[in-house]
C-alpha cells in the first residue's frame, strides 16, 4: 500500500545525463550561488504557473505528456492539479498530502512516516529554494549561460532505493525551478517544465484545502 501511495504522489513530480551537462561547469566553490539562491527564495512568497509533464516508463515505446496548474504559497503549500489527459490533484498542507485520483481519495499524513517527511520535504525544497540545505542529498551546482543545474544525490537509504538522483534547473531571471527532473533506479524519469510562471500573486488559502 504505501508503494502505491508513492507512485501517487510522485506521478505530479517524478531523468541519464551524469556528473557532465554540456554547456555548463561545475561550480567547486557554490557559496555565491547558494547566497543568492537563498536571499532570492526569501523575496518569494507564492508561485503560480503551467506545466508539461513528461514521464518516461522503459515499458513503453512513447511518453506520457500531461499538463495541469501548480500553485505554492508560503509557508509550504503546494496545490498541483492535472488537467490533460486525465484528471489528478495532489494537496501538500500542514505535513499532510492529499490525493484525488479521478473518484479516489487519499490522505497520507507524513509525521509518522519517515518516507513521506522526505517526499513533502523535497517538493517544498524544489519550489521554495532550500532544496540546497537538505540533509538527505549530496548537492552539485553546475552553471550556464541562462540557468544552473543543481543535481541532488541522495544520501538517505529510503530515498536512494527509490531515486538515483533529482535535478532542478534554476532560471537565472528569479531564481525559481524551470525544470524539476526525478531519476528512478528503474531507469524510468519524470521530467516538469513550469511555464508561465507569477510570482507574489495573490493565491487563496482555500485553494491548498480538500
Amino acid at each position: 500500500m504505501h508503494k502505491l501511495i508513492v507512485l501517487l504522489v510522485l506521478v505530479g513530480i517524478t531523468a541519464t545525463v551524469r556528473a557532465q551537462y554540456p554547456g555548463y561547469v561545475q561550480l567547486n566553490d557554490p557559496v555565491a550561488f547558494k547566497l543568492q539562491f537563498s536571499a532570492a527564495s526569501q523575496t518569494i512568497q507564492t508561485i503560480q504557473s503551467d506545466f508539461t509533464q513528461e514521464k518516461n516508463l522503459s515499458m513503453l515505446s512513447e511518453k506520457i505528456i500531461s499538463k495541469g496548474k501548480f500553485w505554492f504559497k508560503k509557508q509550504n503549500l503546494v496545490r498541483m492539479e492535472y488537467s490533460e489527459p486525465f484528471q489528478y490533484l495532489m494537496i501538500l498542507n500542514n505535513g499532510n498530502i492529499y490525493v484525488k485520483n479521478g473518484a479516489k481519495e487519499n490522505t497520507v499524513g507524513t509525521k509518522s512516516n519517515k518516507l513521506f517527511q522526505q517526499i513533502n520535504r523535497i517538493v517544498i525544497d524544489c519550489v521554495k529554494g532550500s532544496a540546497l540545505d537538505n540533509p538527505d542529498f549530496i548537492a552539485k551546482i553546475f552553471e550556464g549561460k541562462t540557468n544552473w543545474i543543481v543535481e541532488l544525490t541522495p544520501k538517505a537509504k529510503t530515498l536512494g532505493e527509490l531515486f538515483q538522483h533529482i535535478n532542478i534547473t534554476v532560471d537565472r531571471k528569479d531564481f525559481t525551478a524551470s525544470v524539476v527532473a526525478m531519476y528512478e533506479q528503474g531507469g524510468d524519469y519524470t521530467i516538469i517544465h513550469f511555464i508561465n510562471k507569477e510570482l507574489n500573486a495573490t493565491i487563496p488559502d482555500a485553494l491548498f484545502v480538500h
